[in-house]
């Protein structure tokens, strides 16, 4: 992957909606500011239940976005992420249909996960409760075959059915994805959800050991092909430890709320403690398309004595703040309030989050491309865009608060807000400045202020943020007379 900042965005909710509209707009608007781009799924259909993260067939482009050649186009001239969604399929996928219509004597009845098949000698109470998701309540759907009733597994929704990754046809499934991207130029894919993948009796499902091992053999098929493998995983900061050493990358999703929790409460103790131990080989995120995790940040429910990067009191004061500065949009969108898949993240756009100031979203910004790592953008925080409660209340999903539809008018006028054009500098600065490839240094500073560096020969890039006064500057070496350059976070209007 290309040290340089990736654009994450839907396709179709950008001007447009096709695969080569967004390439004329990294090419033309966004030149130099994106070395790659993580198309979120592009799959049929990319309008199911949860957004393409419910794919019918993962191997088919949803026609009404392109090709496959139009992605391998797209990945002609940069780093094209796509999503391998490891843990679901679609109830209307054929492979389902297939084992609803003739039940055990299907040829994919082995590729669907049922409570039978995880506790063949029953559950006890103590194994339900054990279980770790994502949702309220327990991981199951009843469902009607043509031959008898079955109790599926279904971690997010009843229309994602569970696969089971350890089958013969589970594995069968997930090669066939990985070809099918590989052909198409892809060399750079996201696991989605594979801390759900593997099940096993009397433990939590969730990143066990097991889990482990599976991501290292997907992993290993992956290298094969020349592809890269991000990690998606939400919980505690351990397991984001554990997982670091045995991908490529990984998300460093204790950041955004650790960076909301410095502009909140003006200190950076509890941030610098996190830049001293987390990995390097980190995909930094200020958004994306779910919502702001907390679970990130808290202690670890299954380990009894596992603190958090955050006391569940500041995790409070912060959950409360972000619905204060959104007017209390965030509230309606998030926990009961909306058909949400997870109850520990805060659905809001981080624009909204941090109240619509601009200084404090273009120093969060700095503070995401000036950390280790590649920082990747969400389209809708690119264009500091806000809550779109139209769209939470047309389809009551809460996540649709941040998935935003983009006319190109209003696209335009985005790209022309003084606060989208700093945050464009400051990645194509972060994206060409020799130094980010060198060393990096947490420079010691005041509990109020934050001080980060990184050296590359003769050149320099240092970042200092000054939370008392809410403002930040990126110093760089500069070639020719100038010797520097300066990159300040702008004021708010």
């Amino acid at each position: 992957m290309k040290n340089q900042a990736q654009l994450i965005a839907y396709v179709d909710r950008l001007p447009g909606g096709t695969f080569q509209d967004l390439q004329a707009l990294l090419d033309g608007p966004l030149a130099g500011a994106f070395g790659g781009v993580h198309l979120l799924p592009f799959f049929h259909p990319i309008d199911g239940a949860d957004a393409g993260f419910d794919p019918i067939d993962h191997t088919q482009v949803d026609r009404r976005l392109g090709t496959w050649d139009d992605v391998s186009v797209l990945a002609a001239d940069r780093d094209v992420m796509a999503d391998v969604i490891v843990n679901h399929i679609s109830r209307r996928s054929p492979q389902f249909q297939d084992f609803n219509g003739r039940g055990p004597e299907s040829p994919y009845a082995g590729l669907f996960l049922t409570w039978s098949r995880v506790f063949p000698q029953g559950a006890r109470e103590e194994d339900l409760l054990a279980l770790h998701t994502p949702r309220p309540g327990l991981p199951f759907t009843a469902h009607q075959t043509a031959h008898g009733a079955v109790l599926l597994w279904t971690t997010f929704t009843s229309e994602q059915i569970d696969i089971d990754v350890d089958h013969p046809e589970g594995r069968r499934y997930l090669a066939g994805i990985l070809e099918r991207l590989h052909a198409s130029g892809i060399r750079i894919i996201r696991l989605d959800a594979v801390g759900y993948a593997v099940k096993k009796p009397g433990t939590s499902c969730f990143m066990i050991p097991e889990t482990f091992d599976f991501i290292a053999s997907l992993t290993e098929q992956a290298h094969a092909l020349g592809i890269e493998v991000l990690v998606e995983v939400h919980g505690h900061y351990e397991d984001q430890l554990a997982i670091a050493s045995r991908v490529d990358w990984v998300y460093d999703f204790a950041l955004p709320p650790l960076v909301l929790h410095t502009l909140f409460s003006r200190t950076t103790a509890h941030l610098k403690r996190w830049l001293a131990i987390r990995p390097v080989n980190a995909v930094t995120v200020l958004d994306t398309h779910d919502g702001i995790g907390v679970t990130d940040v808290d202690a670890d429910r299954r380990r009894g004595r596992a603190q958090g990067l955050l006391p569940r009191e500041d995790i409070d004061a912060l959950i409360e703040t972000i619905h204060v500065r959104s007017s209390g949009e965030s509230r309606l969108a998030s926990g009961d309030a909306a058909s949400n898949l997870d109850a520990d993240q805060i659905n809001c756009t981080f624009y909204d989050a941090v109240g619509r100031r601009d200084a404090e979203y273009l120093i969060a910004r700095a503070i995401q491309c000036c950390v280790p790592g590649i920082p990747q953008v969400y389209y809708v925080g690119l264009l500091a865009g806000g809550n779109d409660m139209d769209l939470l209340r047309r389809t009551g999903n809460g996540r649709d608060i941040n998935r935003h539809y983009y006319p190109a008018t209003e696209l335009e006028q985005a790209l022309q807000r003084p606060v989208v054009q700093s945050l464009l500098a400051l990645l194509r600065l972060r994206n060409t400045h020799r130094a980010f490839s060198g060393t990096f240094r947490l420079l010691p500073s005041a509990d109020d202020a934050l001080a980060l560096e990184w050296t590359a020969s003769a050149g320099f890039a240092r970042l200092e943020v000054n939370l008392t006064q809410m403002s930040a500057s990126l110093t760089c070496s500069a070639d020719g007379p100038a010797g520097i350059q300066v990159w300040h976070a702008a004021t708010e209007a």
